[in-house]
Order: structure tokens, then sequence, then C-alpha cells
């Protein structure tokens, strides 16, 4: 018997969950799934990014991941709210059970979906429509349901039109559904590889499955253009697990187009870790986790790896801190003693990492562990800020006596 999968999407979930919890503080209010809304950023400062937003919002250009500043210069009367992680924890707990009362095994992958084995159903578009109905009438938000042999083709099946649908993918539907779509539609395929792919002519993800194998893995390296290869063939897994694997660590790195050198630090450090960090704390943010670690990586142009962390007082998932903080310990790889330029050799690579992990179930948010997080930060900065003074300091006095007594007199105690 071939497998059956669902795979269930909650749509706009943290715009869908801030709505219905507002419905339900505020019968009287506007649902602000009809208007222009979106989540993202400090709302009191105008800064961050869009973690997600209304159709209405999306019909004025806005776009998840982008600047809050430019979302509001698209759509001036974007309403914008904080991310309320406590109210997405419960909704999605809920949305969890109604699921496990419908399949075999329910494998949730982040907090707003899930892939469920639903083998031996003999209807699955009836069931289909059973289950975001139930999930719409008892919990007020709306899902997408894709439905295939295999966990890939029934997460791009659910990609399909939104919101409140269901959609099929079944492996004799690949020709017609899925290869004719945008190469950038393919599951997996980011924006590097899909502009790789292109200056080759490849176009839709039925251009990329008649490529061969071997020229994928030499264009792509040989892991992700094997991938690329079995994905665009409509081949994947189809196990779908109730055990849930716990990440002890969140990291992104990024090999960068040409090489930071001391003289171009300044110009393109700060937003390759920007960045990073926004990059890390989205992923943190949709796991509802958070970490204590911070660290910074970067591989030199001789293929040499380094790397520096420090520990908070406090667990954090803010893009902000993570990127202050990591800013200050590449600073130290860089420029500190022994540090990657007194070898005279450009960054090719760049990572940001958070480990030492709590889930946000187990930690109290409070102004005090507010306060105790900030003051982690700010030491942080101040050791970085007097061995800079000191630095300094021991400069001035070492040129004044060299003018007073002549060059060579005094030297640094390492020299000797």
């Amino acid at each position: 018997m071939d497998k059956l999968i669902f795979h269930v999407d909650v749509n706009s979930a943290f715009l869908s969950w801030t709505a219905v919890k507002k419905l339900k503080d505020e019968p009287e209010s506007v649902d602000l799934r009809t208007i222009p809304s979106a989540i993202g950023g400090d709302v009191s400062k105008r800064h961050g990014v869009i973690t997600a937003c209304s159709i209405p919002a999306k019909k004025q250009g806005v776009k998840t991941g982008e600047p809050v500043m430019r979302a509001l210069e698209k759509c001036p009367e974007l309403q914008l709210f904080s991310s309320d992680f406590k109210t997405y924890r419960e909704y999605s707990a809920q949305f969890i059970e109604i699921l496990k009362k419908y399949a075999l095994a329910v494998e949730q992958v982040s907090i707003d979906e899930a892939y469920l084995d639903m083998t031996g159903t003999t209807n699955p578009k009836a069931v289909a429509d059973i289950i975001k109905k139930e999930i719409y009438e008892n919990l007020g938000f709306t899902v997408n349901i894709g439905i295939s042999q295999i966990k890939l083709l029934a997460k791009m099946a659910s990609d399909f039109e939104k919101p409140y649908k269901v959609h099929t993918l079944f492996k004799e539907e690949i020709e017609g559904k899925m290869w004719k779509l945008p190469i950038e539609k393919l599951h997996g395929c980011g924006r590097k590889t899909s502009e790789k792919l292109r200056n080759i002519g490849v176009k839709t993800i039925g251009d990329v499955a008649a490529l061969s194998k071997y020229l994928l893995c030499s264009l792509l390296g040989e892991k992700h253009g094997e991938y690329i290869y079995e994905s665009s063939n409509g081949r994947g897994s189809d196990i779908v697990s109730s055990i849930k694997e716990v990440a002890k660590s969140y990291s992104n790195e990024t090999t960068l187009p040409s090489d930071i050198r001391f003289s171009t630090y300044n110009a393109k450090m700060p937003k390759t870790i920007k960045g990073l960090a926004e990059s890390v704390s989205k992923r943190l943010k949709k796991d509802g986790a958070e970490g204590y670690t911070i660290s910074v990586s970067a591989k030199m142009s001789s293929f040499k790896r380094k790397s520096k962390q420090t520990t908070l007082s406090d667990a954090t998932d803010d893009a902000r801190v993570i990127e202050k903080v990591a800013l200050v310990l590449m600073k130290e790889l860089c420029f500190g003693e022994k540090g990657l330029f007194a070898e005279d050799e450009g960054i090719r690579l760049v990572g940001v990492g958070v480990s030492h992990l709590a889930q946000k179930e187990c930690k109290q948010l409070d102004i005090f562990s507010y306060m105790r997080e900030k003051d982690a930060q700010d030491e942080v900065r101040m050791k970085e800020k007097k061995k800079q003074e000191k630095t300094d300091k021991l400069a001035v006095m070492l040129n004044k006596i060299n003018e007073k007594y002549g060059e060579g007199k005094v030297r640094k105690g390492e020299i000797l």
C-alpha cells in the first residue's frame, strides 16, 4: 500500500493567531486579516523585519522578511503588531491536538506546520476538508493542506493557491502541476541555487529535472546537487515520525562573493553579521527556542577556521541582541591579540550561531531578566572598550617616550 501524507500549514500563522486573539479579547474589533496588517519588529520604533502579513498587505507589495520601514513605504496605512509567542504556542498546541485525532502519526516540523501519516484513507480530499473545517470552526484560523505519497510533494502542494485550500500533488501529477513551476518554487531551492541554475538556462522545475545528476553535482556540490536532482523528479522521504528531534543549536553561515579584508571590514562585515543574525533569530522564534551562548566563526582564504563565543546571563532569540554581541565577538576575533588580520589573510566565510538552548516556556520573562541580559551585553562591549582604551594609552605613551629619548628605547614586552 502506498503511503498517503498530508502537509498541514497554518495560513500566515503569526498574523492569524494575533487576529484571533484580538477578536476573542475585543469581539467588536476589526479582523486584522481583512485589513493591511503585519507582525514584525519593534512597533514603537518601527524597525525590524516583517514576519507575517495579511492578504490585503500582500496585495500592496508587503513581503515577509523585508524591513518594517520598507513595508511602511509601500503601505503607509499598514497596522503593525508585536510578536506574542505565548499566544502562538497556545494555538499551535491546540492545532496539533486536532491533527492527532485523524492521523496514524503527526510530525510537527515547526510551530505552524506538520506532516500527517494518513495511509489507508480512502477519500483523502474529503478528510482534508473535514480537518481544515474543524480547525477553522474550533480555533478560528485557516490552514492549507497538501496531499501526496511523499513529504516533499505534500509540502509543495500545500504552498499552491492560498488560503484555506486543499491541493494534491501525486507522483502522476508532477509533470502537469510541478514541472511547469519556476525553479524558485522547488522546496529547498534557495535564491543562490536558483540563480546558478538560471545562469545555465534553467527556468522551470521541469528544466532542472531533465538535467543529469552529474551536472547538478558539479554545479551545486555533491550533496545539494543530488537533492535538487531527486526532488525535481519527485523523489523523497515518506516517513512521518512523531518523535521530534530537538535542535542543539541554531546557526547560519555564508560564503562571501569576495574576501573581507582589513580595509573592507567596516563596509562589509556589519551587514553580513546583521543578515546572519536575523536568519538565526527567525529560526529560533519559529521553533519557540532561545539560546544563552552566541558565537561567531570565520574561515580564512587559506581555509583555516577560527571561532569565538560568549554566554549571556539570560537566553535570547532577539536578532538585535544576537547581532550586537556577534559584532563585538567578530571584532575581537579579527582585531584582537593574534587576530585574524594579523596573519594578512582575507575572510571568505562568516558564521553566526546560538547554542546552549532553553525553550521559551522554561524561561521567566520579566523586566529583571531583560536588565540582566542587557547588562551582559554591555559587559561584552565594555571589555572591548577598556581593552581598546588601554591599547591607545600605551601607544600614546610609547610615542612620547620615543620622541623624547629616541626610537627603540622602550618596547612592548611581547617583542622582548
